[in-house]
């Protein structure tokens, strides 16, 4: 962010009024009426004129063009400032667009789609006459470069919506048509326009392309229109762009190193998990995906069960009308499995709250037996189209850490409290950061205004009582209650989001749930929603990329290989692989016949944390030679030390 000082912006003509501009640092300067933001950088030195992005216009974002018509607070924002690095995406993807038309046959053979900035990068969606592949990216890439050079200004304009639809139905472009005919009334139409070129944009772009210097495209894929499978399907190419190459140079190895440690690859190396089209987006889980699996199951219900929580268990399909009942059919219909049972028509569940709500219901509650904390891991089915299946990132089936609890109104902020702690400590374990959203109503929700004030400011009060940092997220609230939000970081510092806390005063009204209170009377209980891993399948593909495969101990498929140095010692390999069994450690003897080297590069690549080398010494002296995943360091340890110190990390959690 610049700091402005000793502007004076004269030109133009004297009948125009100056007017003041108050700076970032409090400096107030005068200006005449009319002048552009670029101008006034320009006016404060050559270094701010060239480097200048964007600015802030009254909190405003606004291109250069932009000109000051009356006193007003700006912002310059500078390549460095967070909010200048969406606008090189998005020119980069305005530059994309161009040199697509350019290479491919202008506006007769080539249509623009949709153009988004995205987390880590842009995309722009085309129709093109013929399919492109990956080696077509270069000759792109290569005409973006040529276009860059030409460094030609990018002037921005508001236009109407029939100045907008005129332009581009001239320009043979029925998907922008489309999009503008979409667009709210009111809402504000800018033409960006360079030499022959225009597209449309909401927000601003560089005033050249000549400023792109770090960019690359990526990969190209097939895209619906609008994601609608009913519309077209376009061709879109994906990309990243930043201020400096640096940047972008640290962002293509990481990029790389995500490659590596994609879950789907490292799934099938590691026989963790395999997808079949007999039940697509469903994932099998093979023994060494299951015994994962297991461990974090095994993990989750100590740690509840230690802090008062009941497991239960609730059927995969119920009646459609329960669906009806609860207000999920309102928000799930579309994405649900129907059977029919009896004439009667059923569901497989989306999620598990109604369940947990009738097993409440089962039996009287008094005020002295709340809380009740409910937990389940509980499958769930939700419809997925194919084209956003990916992996066990998004599935159709999976394992939901559900938990419900019922409360008294004033147990509410205690039991986020603990719900809070126990997050903690769980993520802890898995060396992860996280950071936290608070997410209020949608438009589609349900329930008084009242009600939804009371749970909203609930969890305000208790992430500011508890001093958290968080981030408001306004209208992303689930349908029945305002949430808590858990983005955890992985290892490459990528954010995943996975628990939740929602508040929820609206089931316990759609299902008539009451307690008897103190006074005798009856009492709606409040139900705070409350999931840790989430999706536990979810919750796996993201270990697997946080680790890149090599699990810590207890989480391990396999523990320890043991590895005779030659067939002359696999009887005793086989004592120490009792040994390590009947101690519950998870172990597998190599007698294969291979020779030793090749056995210890297998274990390595299949990331197993420990193995035991044994021969004529170790038999002899009842030891083992242990050597740890991608360590050079071997140790000779009695068997009983070796087992002693395994049970000792597994217990730890390391």
């Amino acid at each position: 962010m610049s700091q402005l000082s000793n502007v004076n912006v004269n030109s133009g003509s004297n009948d125009r009024e100056r007017v003041d501009i108050t700076f970032p640092n409090g400096d107030v300067r005068q200006v005449l009426s009319g002048t552009s933001i670029l101008e006034i950088a320009r006016s404060a030195g050559t270094s701010l004129g060239k480097n200048a992005v964007a600015a802030r216009l009254n909190g405003r974002l606004v291109d250069l063009c932009e000109c000051v018509q009356e006193n007003a607070s700006l912002e310059i924002l500078l390549p460095a400032d967070e909010d200048s690095l969406p606008i090189y995406r998005r020119s980069a993807a305005n530059l994309l667009a161009r040199a697509v038309k350019r290479l491919y046959g202008g506006n007769a053979a080539v249509r623009l789609g949709n153009s988004q900035v995205a987390k880590d990068g842009f995309y722009y969606e085309f129709e093109l006459p013929s399919a492109l592949s990956a080696d077509d990216l270069h000759a792109i890439e290569r005409e973006m470069r040529k276009i860059a050079e030409e460094n030609l200004p990018i002037r921005g304009r508001k236009v109407s919506r029939a100045e907008a639809l005129v332009l581009f139905r001239e320009r043979n472009e029925p998907y922008k048509v489309e999009a503008i005919e979409q667009a709210p009334e009111g809402a504000e139409l800018r033409i960006y326009e360079q030499d022959e070129w225009a597209d449309l944009y909401s927000e601003p772009l560089l005033p050249s392309a000549g400023r792109l210097k770090a960019f690359k495209l990526l990969s190209v894929a097939g895209a619906y229109w609008n994601g609608d499978s009913e519309r077209p399907v376009l061709q879109r190419i994906q990309g990243s762009a930043f201020p400096r190459k640096e940047q972008l140079d640290e962002h293509l190895l990481l990029l790389e190193e995500a490659k590596k440690r994609d879950h789907r690859k490292l799934g099938r190396e590691l026989k963790l998990f395999m997808f079949s089209d007999e039940a697509p987006g469903m994932p099998f889980y093979l023994p060494n995906g299951m015994s994962l699996r297991t461990e974090l199951e095994n993990f989750s219900r100590d740690v509840q069960l230690r802090s008062g929580y009941d497991e239960v268990r609730s059927p995969f399909m119920m009646n459609r009308r329960l669906w009806e009942e609860s207000g999920h059919w309102d928000h799930y219909k579309d994405n649900m499995y129907f059977s029919e049972v009896d004439d009667e028509a059923f569901a497989l569940k989306p999620m598990n709250c109604p369940g947990h709500m009738l097993m409440y219901k089962n039996e009287l509650r008094s005020y002295r037996d709340l809380p009740i904390r409910m937990m389940e891991f509980g499958q769930v089915h939700r419809h997925e189209y194919s084209g956003a299946l990916n992996g066990l990132m998004r599935v159709r089936t999976f394992c939901q850490d559900d938990a419900h609890l019922f409360v008294l109104p004033n147990q509410i902020e205690d039991e986020i409290g603990k719900v809070m702690d126990l997050i903690d400590r769980m993520y802890r374990v898995f060396g992860f950061d996280y950071r936290i959203e608070l997410s209020t109503r949608p438009e589609d929700s349900m329930g008084s205004e009242e009600l939804w004030d009371e749970a909203e400011n609930a969890l305000r009060r208790v992430l500011e009582d508890r001093g958290v940092d968080y981030v408001l997220n306004e209208g992303d609230g689930a349908f029945y209650g305002p949430k808590i939000d858990y983005h955890v970081l992985d290892a490459l510092g990528r954010s995943w989001q996975c628990g939740t806390i929602q508040l929820d005063f609206q089931m316990p009204e759609k299902f008539d749930l009451w307690y008897i209170g103190e006074d005798g009377g009856k009492h709606r209980p409040v139900v705070i929603h409350r999931a840790i891993y989430g999706s536990i399948d979810r919750f796996i593909g993201i270990l697997i990329e946080h680790y890149a495969g090599a699990f810590p101990l207890w989480l391990a498929p396999v523990q320890v290989r043991v590895l005779p140095v030659s067939a002359h010692y696999d009887d005793y390999a086989f004592e120490v692989r009792k040994m390590l069994r009947d101690a519950g450690i998870r172990v597998e003897a190599e007698v294969s016949g291979n020779k030793l080297g090749y056995k210890m590069r297998a274990a390595q690549q299949e990331k197993v944390p420990y193995v035991f080398v044994v021969g004529e010494k170790e038999r002899e002296s009842g030891s083992v030679n242990v050597r740890r995943y991608n360590g050079d360091e071997q140790v000779l340890m009695s068997l009983d030390e070796a087992v002693g110190a395994l049970l000792q990390e597994n217990c730890e959690r390391q």
